[in-house]
């Protein structure tokens, strides 16, 4: 068999969620808001594949700047 090369190759643990953690989205997550200098996980959800990013990106630590943040 060749090996696969999809976007989320090699992504079987890293997309799952946690054994309690399955269900519904809680709605504070959809609702939380971000400022400039903020410091964040990127984590994907592999329950929602709409906007995951890519998974080179998964369990990085970024600080937010001014493109990346809300308007307010």
């Amino acid at each position: 068999m060749g090996h696969a090369s999809g976007l989320r190759a090699g992504t079987r643990y890293a997309f799952s969620r946690d054994y309690r953690k399955k269900g519904m989205i809680p709605l504070n997550v959809y609702l939380r808001q971000y400022h400039v200098g903020d410091i964040v996980d990127i984590k994907a959800n592999g329950a929602v594949q709409k906007g995951m990013p890519h998974k080179v990106y998964h369990g990085k630590v970024i600080s937010l700047d001014a493109s990346d943040a809300d308007k307010d």
